[in-house]
């Protein structure tokens, strides 16, 4: 079993690694093999809305999204990591996601899913929250913990002595593996839910 995490820190060894690392760790002590990808250093443009995925079945901007859509198919879950800029993601980072999710037609469905906010002081819920939305319209269960999932430090370094937010990374991670392994018996031992035809209306006919 399988978490890809995203990295939406420009900052290769910041605050945000620091927190990725502590659930990282926890991860792998349980079992659970990861995947660490940086793309807030990354140039990545928003979507343009062209609707070419539609029938091409990928972005038509032809970089990093496209190389981590076949990785985040395959992952069991997907954790998504930022800084806290103006109290809401890094921009390059919701480019990077909107076009992820936007442009990948397989099923996401019961992947798990889980967001961590980084920050000085204030945003990070506003920020959690900004994240919790990609899975939440793709029918994948968010991880919970014993706090909202932020970590707090302003200079490089500071969040290893945020230990009540490295224990809630540890903690996340415990969950984040007893809920992907339970979800893998679920569909052994149940099975998925019943799926309707699903219906898509506009506000305005």
């Amino acid at each position: 079993m399988k978490v890809l995490i995203i990295n939406g820190s420009p900052r290769v060894n910041g605050n945000t690694s620091i927190a990725i690392s502590e659930l990282v760790k926890t991860l792998n002590e349980n079992d659970i093999e990861t995947e660490v990808i940086t793309i807030g250093n990354q140039i990545i443009r928003g979507c343009i809305g062209c609707g070419s995925c539609y029938k091409n079945h990928k972005c038509v901007f032809n970089d990093l999204v496209n190389e981590v859509a076949p990785k985040f198919e395959v992952a069991d879950g997907l954790v998504i990591a930022s800084p806290v800029y103006y109290a809401s993601a890094n921009g390059t980072l919701i480019s990077f996601l909107d076009r992820l999710f936007y442009s990948t037609n397989f099923d996401k469905k019961f992947k798990v899913g889980a967001s961590i906010a980084v920050c000085r002081r204030g945003g990070a819920s506003a920020t959690f929250d900004e994240l919790n939305k990609y899975f939440t319209i793709a029918q994948m269960p968010v991880v919970s913990s014993q706090y909202w999932n932020s970590v707090h430090g302003r200079k490089v370094g500071e969040a290893i002595k945020d230990l009540e937010g490295l224990q809630t990374m540890r903690t996340l991670g415990r969950n984040m593996a007893f809920l992907i392994k339970s979800i893998q018996l679920g569909k052994e031992k149940v099975g998925l839910p019943e799926e309707e035809s699903k219906i898509i209306t506009n506000f305005i006919d």
